[in-house]
């Protein structure tokens, strides 16, 4: 049997995903961070907020790529546009690291 859904679907189903990863939210000066756990010393996804840059973790890129059966270029902007929804924010820039050091002021 063959389902047929839309992209926006698609989207929603990565996003309810992502949210059930529950991720702590840990925000520092200009760096807003999520993690898997508060001593976490790397994050999944960073955020800065002067810069508006969004950087994703490589293995939580290559997880959801995986599960989900897609390509890391279609995986990356549906990261970051939840991402995007969970910061409350527009990024002007996105990229991918292996690790992403939380930087605790």
């Amino acid at each position: 049997m063959k389902y047929l859904i839309t992209e926006s679907q698609f989207d929603k189903i990565i996003f309810k995903y992502l949210d059930n990863q529950d991720f702590i939210f840990i925000q520092y000066g200009v760096n807003d961070y999520f993690v898997n756990s508060e001593k976490d010393e790397y994050a999944q996804i960073s955020f800065n907020k002067k810069a508006r840059w969004c950087t994703i973790n490589y293995d939580l890129l290559k997880e959801v790529s995986s599960f989900f059966s897609i390509s890391y270029s279609d995986a990356l902007p549906i990261i970051n546009r939840w991402a995007e929804k969970a910061f409350g924010v527009t990024t002007l820039a996105t990229d991918v690291q292996s690790k992403i050091f939380v930087y605790y002021f």
